[in-house]
């Protein structure tokens, strides 16, 4: 199962959730280490099944699978991205592998500077992917907070996270296999009695021993 892992490998978020243009929603801007179009990379492995280019380009992507969320939610997931200027390249129905840059900031629509919009979403894409919120903003269907979604990739540097606790990706380091074969074969304990002598018939039988040397008897 693929963890939703956050789409930028550098976290500067500049401007946060319920505030601004953000009002009662779940959004953030994302604007990198500069005022670059700096790729956006897929959480995960998703396809598109949506698109907006009557505004500010808006992508929804939704996971092809269930995929584990940093809160420990195990569901589908939806993302929206917002201000690429060109979106040459992608369709409705496109599969997008995870961490394949896909997506670029930019300022397509009311944007000031390079950034990415993003609204993270629980579940599959439902209905038409978004509703007006009681603010009047346009906002994801299902929000849910982003730090509660993505993980922090081991390759992602935080210049800003805007004071959100976002959990970073566990690795998990895996011996290779002959080295784990040597450490279960130490741990058995040979228990098998060795033959060392074999008396040929009823006798009185004496072992010799030098000074030093021991004699167990099993």
């Amino acid at each position: 199962m693929e963890k939703a892992l956050y789409p930028s490998k550098v976290m500067r978020i500049s401007q946060g959730y319920n505030e601004g243009s953000h009002l009662d929603s779940f959004a953030i801007d994302e604007a990198s280490s500069d005022t670059s179009k700096s790729p956006i990379y897929a959480p995960f492995t998703g396809v598109i099944k949506k698109i907006y280019v009557e505004d500010a380009n808006e992508v929804w992507l939704e996971s092809v699978d269930k995929v584990l969320y940093a809160d420990g939610t195990i569901d589908y997931m939806t993302v929206l991205f917002a201000h690429a200027d060109s979106i040459d390249g992608l369709f409705v129905g496109k599969k997008i592998m995870q961490k394949e840059a896909f997506y670029s900031e930019g300022v397509k629509g009311e944007a000031t500077g390079n950034h990415c919009h993003i609204e993270c979403g629980r579940g599959k894409f439902t209905e038409n992917g978004w509703y007006k919120n009681k603010s009047g903003y346009w906002s994801i269907n299902n929000g849910k907070k982003p730090e509660e979604c993505f993980f922090l990739g081991s390759d992602v540097t935080v210049i800003d996270n805007y004071g959100y606790n976002f959990k970073r990706e566990e690795i998990e380091v895996l011996e290779p296999e002959d080295t784990k074969e040597e450490v279960k074969e130490e741990a058995k304990e040979d228990k098998t009695p060795k033959l060392i002598f074999t008396s040929l018939k009823t006798d009185l039988y004496g072992i010799y021993l030098k000074e030093g040397e021991e004699l167990y008897l099993k």
